[in-house]
């Protein structure tokens, strides 16, 4: 395989990685946050309703874990293409 052609592999995967993750956090924080909050307003967690939970503190934990799984997908992502460090 060619160096241009491992090249554009390595970036569409990286892209599909980022896209995966912004779509993920867009319906996390406005999905749940915004747009469904009014459906789960009925469901309470930790003293509060499901949908102010999500845009008060959900939305920063999902972040968080977003963040961990990029740089875990990365790395292995690098290993499968070789450029991860030694």
């Amino acid at each position: 395989m060619s160096d241009d052609t491992q090249d554009t592999e390595y970036w569409s995967a990286n892209l599909r990685i980022i896209l995966w993750s912004l779509v993920v956090w867009a319906v996390v924080s406005f999905g749940f946050g915004i747009l469904l909050r009014p459906l789960l307003a009925g469901i309470p967690v930790g003293g509060t309703d499901l949908g102010f939970w999500f845009a008060q503190q959900g939305s920063i934990l999902v972040f968080l874990g977003l963040i961990f799984n990029y740089a875990w997908q990365m790395n292995k992502l690098d290993k499968r293409y070789g450029v991860d460090e030694q």
